[in-house]
């Protein structure tokens, strides 16, 4: 029984929600999201109270795993189109820096290069100083994925603390050999 899954979505004033086929498609006043369901489950939009409700054909545990995975996938877009989602990466060390070169991300982070990543369609990158990046996008799956592999590029290192790490990510630092004896 998927607790997940039988909660309906409610759907605001300003999203409009259309239903093709297996395609949903979600428009709201940040942008429009689509997705491409499983066949396995069931996508319905009722319209006197305004939500979309998932069902699942039968107990199979295929059928259980997706009809909460589908909501959760319908409930991220609902909401990422009125408010979008944000992750804010910080990037420490001495001489560790972000600039934005057009369309790409670049990194200073200890390396000879600079490392350039490219920013995906439908997220914006802010950089408020060199030291703090912030993503937003009505994607949910965009944001995360994108922040990760900035994240991977140097991820923070537990002597120092040096590297891209997430806003108020917990570091656990060890003690260096001075220390050990």
């Amino acid at each position: 029984m998927s607790r997940i899954g039988n909660k309906p979505i409610a759907i605001p004033d300003k999203v409009e929600v259309s239903l093709k086929g297996r395609t949903v498609t979600v428009k709201g006043p940040v942008g429009t999201l689509t997705l491409d369901h499983h066949p396995g489950v069931t996508v319905a939009i009722e319209q006197d109270p305004a939500q979309i409700v998932v069902s699942r054909p039968d107990d199979a545990r295929q059928s259980r795993a997706l009809h909460g995975l589908t909501r959760s996938l319908l409930n991220n877009m609902v909401t990422g189109v009125v408010t979008p989602f944000e992750k804010r990466l910080e990037v420490v060390g001495v001489g560790y820096n972000a600039s934005m070169q057009g369309a790409k991300l670049a990194l200073q982070v200890g390396f000879a290069n600079t490392i350039t990543l490219p920013i995906p369609p439908g997220v914006t990158c802010e950089l408020p100083s060199g030291t703090l990046i912030i993503l937003k996008s009505p994607d949910k799956h965009a944001v995360g994925q994108f922040a990760a592999n900035i994240r991977q590029v140097r991820p923070p290192e537990p002597y120092k603390g040096k590297g891209v790490r997430y806003q108020g990510e917990q570091i656990r630092r060890k003690a260096g050999k001075a220390f050990a004896k």
